[in-house]
């Protein structure tokens, strides 16, 4: 912003004599609509994305007018989206967008500030590192990274930046998961015993674009440049735009529904990662042509961190042919449940009177507790619209740029939910327990790093 700032009064002067069109292209018109006030935000998007433009961008329009924030540049290596983007956005705005071929291009427009990344699933680590090393804080979209080498990369090139990064784990923007955070923190709820995590849905169409895949040509984007640092494979437009049923591409769930609710577990309980995972499923309905599972069961191992905590299981299941996508997120404890459906803390299968005192022990039951009456108020645009949790995340993201301060869902969050989907994955691909080592950072099956 500074540079943003130091610049404005000499790019003004050109534009004045109607000299200047400046790296970022843009017209002497457009350029004085966008340039705004001298502190404004501009914000470059890389991948014009069906999660962007239905999610993110409802979220930061939410609150980019109060915050003083602006988008003036997208990057997509499809023609027809970036093309759709540079349009759509330019309505939304009422500014020339420029659009970018790739992120190279968008990184020679000096103005930019920050960038919001919502592209393939292996690509978001390598895009945050981009965006890093360009100097731009970053919102980037989850899973973090798809594999250890890229985590560990990523992680790195943050840390050794003063760069706000916000991973988009939005539930640690949400009053009731926050609450609920403060409550087992503050010991009220007992030593966590289990937590059962379940994601179903009933979707043939999930995560295929059949329509959008006809449309799709090799020479209107760049194939090489999408693969970034996966294996190379010839051309072929599902892999580019139905990412999510292949790996290497994408996990599937582990990296699309489970990171978000096992990032409760590690945010919970201040764990940083399982001991181990094992997973089993298959394609059992909807085979066609995907590499990853239609249904998927994984089991993990927690702790023990302390004497004083014995360590617990998390089921993870999730199904893509019988579910109405109500994801669940239940905690266990000796005296009760949490559950983050209902958002109350209840006494239900906690132990009771009678089988207590079979044993000569004391009845431990929780009194009932509703979490959202716990909650602290929360800015009241950042709870509006139909996303909630992504409009508070979002404004979290555009008020720490500002104020420099840590985001709720910072490199770390995302490092460690990358680790236990890493490890579900390891599990999935090889059939073995999947465990972690510690010292070298690595995930490891049969004593060996599980690479790719």
């Amino acid at each position: 912003m500074t540079n943003s700032r130091r610049n404005f009064l000499r790019k003004t002067a050109l534009v004045a004599t109607g000299t200047y069109f400046g790296v970022n292209q843009l017209s002497a018109k457009s350029y004085k609509r966008i340039i705004g006030a001298n502190d404004r935000v501009l914000v470059g998007v890389v991948g014009f994305s069906d999660r962007f433009r239905s999610s993110l961008l409802p979220a930061f329009k939410h609150h980019y007018k109060e915050l003083n924030f602006d988008i003036i540049a997208v990057s997509d290596l499809w023609k027809l989206r970036r093309e759709e983007g540079s349009a759509h956005l330019g309505k939304q705005f009422e500014h020339e967008v420029k659009g970018c071929v790739n992120n190279d291009e968008l990184y020679k427009i000096k103005d930019i500030d920050a960038t919001i990344i919502s592209t393939a699933d292996f690509q978001h680590a390598l895009h945050c590192i981009e965006g890093v090393q360009a100097g731009k804080d970053v919102y980037v979209e989850k899973p973090f990274a798809e594999t250890m080498a890229d985590n560990r990369a990523a992680l790195k090139a943050v840390k050794g930046s003063n760069r706000i990064v916000q991973v988009g784990s939005q539930r640690r923007s949400g009053a009731n998961y926050n609450a609920a955070s403060k409550f087992i923190k503050e010991g009220k709820f007992g030593a966590i015993t289990m937590v059962e995590l379940t994601w179903n849905v009933n979707q043939p169409g999930r995560w295929r674009r059949p329509e959008l895949v006809a449309k799709l040509k090799q020479e209107d984007t760049d194939w090489k440049r999408f693969l970034m640092n996966r294996p190379f494979e010839e051309w072929d437009p599902r892999k580019y735009l139905e990412y999510r049923l292949f790996w290497p591409y994408s996990s599937g769930m582990p990296g699309q529904w489970m990171c978000h609710q096992i990032d409760t577990v590690h945010w919970f309980t201040g764990l940083q990662h399982p001991r181990s995972v094992v997973a089993n499923g298959g394609i059992y309905m909807w085979k066609d042509g995907r590499r990853n599972w239609d249904t998927t069961t994984a089991v993990f191992d927690y702790g023990p961190e302390n004497d004083k905590n014995n360590g617990f299981q998390v089921v993870f299941s999730s199904r893509m042919h019988n579910g109405d996508e109500n994801p669940t997120e239940i905690y266990y404890s000796n005296g009760g449940e949490l559950n983050l459906n209902t958002n109350k803390v209840s006494s239900r299968g906690g132990l009771t009177e009678s089988f207590a005192k079979a044993m000569k022990m004391t009845p431990n039951l929780l009194t009932e507790v509703n979490i959202s009456d716990l909650e602290e108020k929360v800015v009241a645009s950042a709870n509006t619209g139909g996303d909630r949790l992504t409009s508070a995340h979002m404004r979290n993201w555009m008020d720490c740029i500002r104020s420099r301060q840590q985001p709720n869902a910072p490199v770390e969050a995302g490092y460690m939910h990358s680790i236990a989907s890493i490890m579900t994955n390891a599990s999935v691909r090889s059939g073995k327990k999947a465990t972690f080592d510690v010292k070298n950072q690595e995930v490891m099956v049969d004593g060996k790093p599980f690479l790719m």
